[in-house]
């Protein structure tokens, strides 16, 4: 018996960046991959970063896990409060950039 070689045409989806669960270009599942603990909480701050400074910074004799997910999650609102009201008043002064004179 000789063995048959299907050819299927595979003509590949082309899509943006976000399109798979909204989480950037995700390359499916990798096994050897280790994922990040802020990617893990949805957050943009490094949240084993905040963990470390918790730890290292003797605020507490223990620290929890979850403690850099809370502390990055806050941070990250008052960043994105902070940028909007910025961006609104770089708006209003007819700007595209933020300068710090929008800040205040």
């Amino acid at each position: 018996l000789k063995p048959t070689v299907h050819s299927i045409t595979h003509t590949p989806s082309i899509m943006s960046g976000k399109g798979k669960g909204g989480r950037g270009k995700g390359k499916g599942k990798s096994k050897g991959g280790s994922t990040s603990s802020a990617s893990k909480a949805g957050l943009q701050f490094p949240v084993a970063r905040l963990n470390r400074y918790l730890r290292k910074g003797k605020y507490a004799s223990r620290v929890g896990v979850g403690a850099g997910v809370y502390m990055g999650a806050v941070l990250e609102y008052l960043c994105a409060e902070v940028l909007e009201l910025a961006g609104n008043a770089a708006r209003d002064n007819k700007k595209k950039t933020i300068v710090h004179r929008c800040v205040r």
